[in-house]
């Protein structure tokens, strides 16, 4: 890659043609991802859009006067210092927030681009121009301040928000509740089975974690390969899968632990007191997200653990027995 400090002016101009062009295109995808989920956001990248269409026309028509037709093809990749973003097609589904911040980071990139290359430029015409186009992206804070006002109306605001919580709840907090569920209830059954079987705790702490992890990996694989998220808006189906594999196997271990105290009764107590609290706390996170009332969630969470739990305890001590 070639320094920024050993670039020409024709160069330093060629490479600011290539990056408007570049942004026009990226607020251009940014548009035509969120414009399902949040069309008032969509509208204000597709002006932001226009703008930068309209500098990289300034560039090109000073460009042609002062070195003609040619204009090099420089690219951000092949100058040292910049930040080398995440490809859009990695990004999809577009969340709101993520397309903000990223655009927030061109624009500083950008204005400090142009800050630089005016301090170098000798030209009066292309100091001016890169000092104009400094000046625009310093505003294009405030720019976007003002189609906010213009298109993210309260209600359009409210709308948006609704649909991130939704998205939020399907690509995040189900697949991790699904797991949190399936570790802390499934696991029960072995651990305690074990447990009351053997009465040795190191064994039991063995048996508990290799059901966590094992439940965990099926869990992951079966959410990672149930859909892939592009009917049902719930995501990646990697991360879902990441998500609800990694909450499984929190779920085991927890009420595992305790049985790395040597004493039998006093890591089953603690083991015990350890699964009350989560299912206390998946009832809390399916009454605060999923719309279940609290004592209804809690009855039916804590009903089902309650069950697997009195048949590893009998499975164990049966098997103790003999």
């Amino acid at each position: 890659m070639k320094s920024f400090a050993d670039l020409e002016p024709r160069e330093v101009l060629a490479l600011a043609i290539s990056l408007e062009e570049e942004h026009g295109r990226i607020y251009g995808e940014y548009a035509e991802g969120l414009r399902d989920s949040f069309p008032a956001s969509a509208k204000v990248f597709e002006e932001m859009a226009e703008e930068e269409n309209e500098h990289r026309r300034w560039l090109i028509d000073l460009f042609t006067r002062k070195w003609g037709q040619h204009i090099p093809l420089i690219r951000r990749q092949d100058v040292r210092g910049f930040i080398q973003h995440e490809p859009i097609w990695m990004m999809r589904p577009l969340g709101l927030e993520r397309v903000r911040e990223q655009a927030e980071a061109i624009e500083f990139e950008t204005r400090q681009f142009y800050e630089r290359a005016m301090e170098r430029a000798t030209d009066a015409d292309l100091r001016k121009l890169l000092g104009d186009l400094a000046a625009a992206e310093r505003e294009h804070v405030s720019l976007a301040q003002k189609l906010g006002e213009t298109h993210l109306t309260m209600d359009a605001r409210d709308e948006e928000a609704e649909v991130q919580r939704r998205m939020f709840l399907l690509r995040v907090v189900q697949p991790g509740l699904a797991g949190l569920m399936d570790g802390s209830v499934s696991t029960l059954a072995p651990l305690f089975a074990a447990a009351f079987a053997t009465q040795n705790t190191w064994e039991t702490f063995l048996v508990g974690m290799a059901a966590s992890i094992g439940a965990g990996i099926s869990m992951g694989f079966a959410e990672g390969l149930s859909d892939d998220g592009a009917l049902t808006g719930r995501g990646r189906p990697l991360i879902r899968g990441i998500i609800t594999g990694a909450m499984t196997t929190l779920g085991g271990v927890f009420h595992t632990l305790p049985y790395l105290i040597a004493d039998f009764w006093t890591a089953t107590m603690i083991a015990i007191a350890v699964v009350l609290v989560e299912l206390w706390i998946i009832a809390w996170i399916r009454s605060r997200y999923m719309d279940t009332r609290f004592l209804r969630a809690a009855f039916e969470v804590v009903v089902g653990g309650l069950i697997v739990f009195a048949a590893g305890v009998a499975i164990g001590s049966f098997g103790g027995a003999h």
